[in-house]
C-alpha cells in the first residue's frame, strides 16, 4: 500500500491500484510513450502572456510568497491559475 507523504491522493489511488494487480502491458509501448511525450510537450509548450491588474499590495503579497517559497512570482501565479483551472482551487464566484 503506498504511503508517502509526498503524494497527493489521486497518485496514492494509482500506486495502490498497480500494486492490486489492476495494470495491463501494452504492446505498443513505443508508440504511446511517443504520444505521451508528444501530448506533455505541446502541453507545456503553448503558454500565453496574460496582462492582468490586480492592487499593488495583493502583487506584493505574492511576490513575498513566491521568494519564501523560491520561484519566481509569475511562476507561482501561473501556479495558482493553473489549480483553479483544475477545480483543485474554489473560487469566490
Amino acid at each position: 500500500m503506498a504511503d508517502n507523504k509526498y503524494l497527493d491522493k489521486e497518485e496514492e489511488e494509482i500506486i495502490e491500484s498497480f500494486e492490486r494487480g489492476e495494470w495491463e502491458s501494452v504492446t505498443n509501448l513505443q508508440e504511446r510513450l511517443q504520444t505521451a511525450r508528444e501530448i506533455a510537450f505541446n502541453t507545456i509548450s503553448k503558454n500565453l502572456t496574460l496582462n492582468i491588474e490586480i492592487p499593488e499590495v495583493d502583487f506584493l503579497k505574492i511576490e513575498a510568497k513566491a521568494r519564501i517559497v523560491g520561484v519566481a512570482y509569475p511562476a507561482l501565479i501561473g501556479a495558482i491559475l493553473h489549480q483553479y483551472a483544475e477545480g483543485q482551487i474554489k473560487g469566490v464566484f
